[in-house]
C-alpha cells in the first residue's frame, strides 16, 4: 500500500468518529427519542433500506441463530467452523463488548474503522432519501443501521456464507428480511417480556418467526412450554426438525469428548466454559452437518468442525483475564436463566479455598432481585456499580436486591473504583449482570480505549 499522507489518516479518524457519534445518536432501539413512546417495528422498512441498497442480503447465503441465551456462542463456533472448512465466512453479533466493528466480522477481523465510516454513511443516506421521500416512516434505528450495514460488507467482500445472530426476537428482528439455509433455535428462557410476551410459550412463537415454509430448524429439547410453541409453529410450516442432542456430551462432562459426525469420529475441544456450552456447541456441529450433507457445502468436513470448535474466540463468557494482581473472570449472563448457567460454570473454574468477590451491575428491565438471590449468596463480598446506560437499574434498586439476599455488600461510584475496591493479590474476581458491565471491565483490564 503506497504512504498517504498524514492528512488522510486524519480524516479517516474524523469520519470514523461521526459515524460513531451520529449511528449511536439514532433512535434507541426499543423506544422513539420524543416522549419514550414505544418504537413500532416493521420488516418492511428494512426491506426498504435494504432494496435501495440493491438487496445485498440476497447477495450470500445465511444461516439465522435466534434464543434467549447461548445465541451469540453458537454463531461464534458456527462461524469458526465455517472458516475452518475455507469458506469465506460473514459473523455478524450483537451486543457489542467493547467497540461496536465488533459486530460485523469477516473470517473473524472485524470491520475497519475506514470501511466502517464508509459503510455507515452509504447506508445513512439511503435512509434518509427514503426517509425524506417518505418511503419509510422513521429512520432507522440503530440495530436497523447496523443490519443493513453488515449485509452490505458481506455482499461487498463476497462472504460465501454468513451467521447472523438474531437481535431480541426473531419475527420482526431486522435480520430476519434474510431467506436462511438453515434457521437454528438456542436455549428460550424469560427475558424482555415487555417486547416478546410474558411466557416462554409466547416468546419461543417470536423467536420462531425466523422459520420458513418447508425450511429446516436446528434446536435441541429445552423447556416444554419452548418445545410446544416450536413444534406448533414447525408442523404449520411443513419445517424439517434438527435434533442437536446426538452432539451433546454426558451430562458431567469436563474437557474434550468425542462425537460421531460425517461419519467418523471428531475429538470436540471447545475453549467456552461451562457444561452449559456442550448445548451451544451441539448447535453449531448439527448446522454445519446440516450444510455439509444437504446444501452443497462439502469444504465441512469432521476436520474442519474440530479445528473450527477449537479456534472458537468468543469473549466474555467465563473469560479469564489477569490484571491488577487479581485474576478476574469475566461472564455476561445478563438474566436469570444466564445467572444459573454462569453459577453452575463457575464450580469448573473458581478456585477452591480462595475468597471471591462479585462486581455486578444489570440493566433495569431485568429481575435483578432473582439475579441477586441467584448470585449474590455464593461470594463472601459484593460490589455494586455503576453502568453506562439509559437503562441501568438505578444504585438504590440494586442496593435493595442485595440487602434481601444477606450478602455483604459495598456500593462503588464508577467501574474504575470497582475494580480498585475488588481487586486484592490472589484472589479471584467474578465479573457479571450486564454486556455493559463486562465491556467496560474488560476495556479496562486490557487497556482498550474504543466507543
Amino acid at each position: 500500500m503506497p504512504q498517504l499522507p498524514p492528512r488522510f489518516y486524519t480524516e479517516i479518524r474524523m469520519s470514523y468518529a461521526e459515524a460513531i457519534e451520529q449511528l449511536f445518536a439514532k433512535a434507541p432501539e426499543l423506544y422513539t427519542a420524543a416522549g419514550g413512546a414505544r418504537r413500532k417495528f416493521s420488516l418492511e422498512e428494512e426491506r426498504a433500506l435494504l432494496a435501495a441498497l440493491g438487496d445485498p442480503q440476497k447477495r450470500f447465503p445465511a444461516v439465522l441463530i435466534a434464543g434467549t441465551n447461548g445465541k451469540g456462542s453458537t454463531a461464534a463456533t458456527l462461524a469458526s467452523i465455517l472458516q475452518a472448512a475455507g469458506l469465506r465466512t460473514g459473523l455478524y453479533t450483537s451486543p457489542h463488548l467493547m467497540h461496536v466493528n465488533e459486530r460485523i466480522r469477516i473470517d473473524g477481523q472485524e470491520i475497519a474503522d475506514e470501511e466502517f465510516a464508509e459503510n455507515f454513511f452509504l447506508v445513512h443516506e439511503a435512509a434518509e432519501r427514503l426517509f425524506h421521500e417518505k418511503k419509510i416512516p422513521q429512520m432507522p434505528s440503530f440495530f436497523e443501521q447496523l443490519t443493513a450495514q453488515a449485509f452490505e460488507y458481506f455482499a461487498e467482500h463476497r462472504v460465501q456464507i454468513a451467521v447472523l445472530e438474531v437481535g431480541m426476537g426473531g419475527r420482526l428482528d431486522a435480520t430476519n428480511v434474510v431467506e436462511p439455509l438453515v434457521s437454528v433455535i438456542a436455549d428460550i428462557s424469560l427475558d424482555h417480556t415487555e417486547w416478546l410476551g410474558a411466557t416462554i410459550g409466547a416468546i419461543a412463537h417470536e423467536k420462531a418467526g425466523i422459520l420458513r415454509a418447508q425450511g429446516t430448524m436446528v434446536t435441541l429439547p429445552q423447556h416444554p412450554e419452548a418445545n410446544q410453541a416450536l413444534g406448533e409453529v414447525a408442523t404449520a410450516l411443513a419445517v424439517r426438525g434438527v435434533n442437536a442432542a446426538a452432539y451433546v456430551p454426558a451430562s458431567g462432562t469436563v474437557g474434550a469428548y468425542v462425537i460421531e459426525a460425517l461419519g467418523a469420529e471428531i475429538r470436540i475441544d471447545s475453549p467456552l466454559k461451562g457444561e452449559h456450552q456442550h448445548r451451544n456447541v451441539a448447535l453449531a456441529i448439527a448446522t454445519a452437518v446440516e450444510l455439509a450433507e444437504e446444501h452443497g457445502f462439502a469444504q465441512i468436513t469432521p476436520e474442519a468442525i474440530a479445528e473450527g470448535i477449537a479456534a472458537t474466540r468468543w469473549p466474555g463468557r467465563l473469560e479469564a483475564i489477569a490484571g491488577l494482581g487479581s485474576r478476574w473472570i469475566l461472564d455476561v449472563a445478563h438474566n436469570p436463566a444466564g445467572a444459573w448457567a454462569m453459577r453452575s460454570g463457575l464450580n469448573a473454574v473458581l478456585p477452591e479455598n480462595e475468597r471471591h468477590t462479585l462486581v455486578f451491575s444489570c440493566l433495569r428491565d431485568k429481575p435483578v432481585a432473582e439475579m441477586a438471590q441467584i448470585l449474590f449468596p455464593l461470594f463472601e463480598r459484593v460490589i455494586l456499580a455503576p453502568i453506562h446506560s439509559p437503562r441501568a437499574t438505578a444504585i438504590a434498586d440494586l442496593e435493595a436486591a442485595a440487602k434481601a439476599t444477606g450478602a455483604s455488600f459495598e456500593v462503588a461510584e464508577s467501574v474504575e473504583q470497582a475494580l480498585r475496591a475488588a481487586a486484592k493479590p490472589g484472589e479471584t474476581v467474578v465479573v457479571s449482570g450486564s454486556v455493559y458491565l463486562v465491556g467496560e471491565v474488560r476495556s479496562l483490564l486490557l487497556g482498550e480505549a474504543r466507543a
